[in-house]
Formats: structure tokens, C-alpha cells, sequence
């Protein structure tokens, strides 16, 4: 699988499409849900399975998230087969 693109802010794992979404002011919140979104992406990566729409989202509007009290990571949408990895590297994880 090629590697994934890298945030040019952030130095870690995002698809194209997730950067154009993140916040412009870091807040604790908001850099704490970066980096569940991006060891998320690195372990799903190092499973073999790439969510591509993975994101960060605010309770508000653009104009509010410098007083975003906290983030959430938003993981998209995925295809059937990719679900179906996803099930199986979690319950393979729970059996582990």
C-alpha cells in the first residue's frame, strides 16, 4: 500500500480531504482530537485499512472553533469490504 499523504502541519498520517476542514486555532480540544485522529489513522494503516474521510469537527459553526470546548474526530464513510476489515481487526484485537 503507498503511504498516505502527510498534513504539512501536523507531520502525521491525514487524507487530502481531511486537512481542508481543520480548525485554524489549535485548542487543547482541538489538537487533542488531531491526535486521536491521526494514531488512529496510523493504526488502522498499519492494519491495512485507510479510512479516507476522516476529520476533525466542532459543535459550531467555522467562525466559532477558537472556542471549541471540545472536538470530534468524525471517521467518515467506508465501503462495505473495508467495514468488514475493520470488524475483523477489532475482533481479532478483542480475542488477541
Amino acid at each position: 500500500m503507498p503511504p498516505t499523504p502527510r498534513h504539512p502541519d501536523h507531520g502525521t498520517t491525514a487524507h487530502p480531504s481531511t486537512t481542508q476542514h481543520h480548525p485554524p486555532t489549535n485548542t487543547p480540544k482541538i489538537q487533542e482530537a488531531l491526535d486521536a485522529r491521526d494514531a488512529l489513522a496510523a493504526a488502522l494503516s498499519q492494519a491495512g485499512i485507510q479510512l479516507p474521510a476522516m476529520d476533525i469537527r466542532t459543535p459550531w459553526a467555522d467562525d466559532r472553533k477558537a472556542e471549541a470546548r471540545y472536538a470530534l474526530v468524525h471517521l467518515g464513510v467506508c465501503s462495505a469490504p473495508i467495514a468488514l476489515l475493520l470488524a475483523d481487526v477489532i475482533t481479532k484485537g478483542i480475542a488477541g
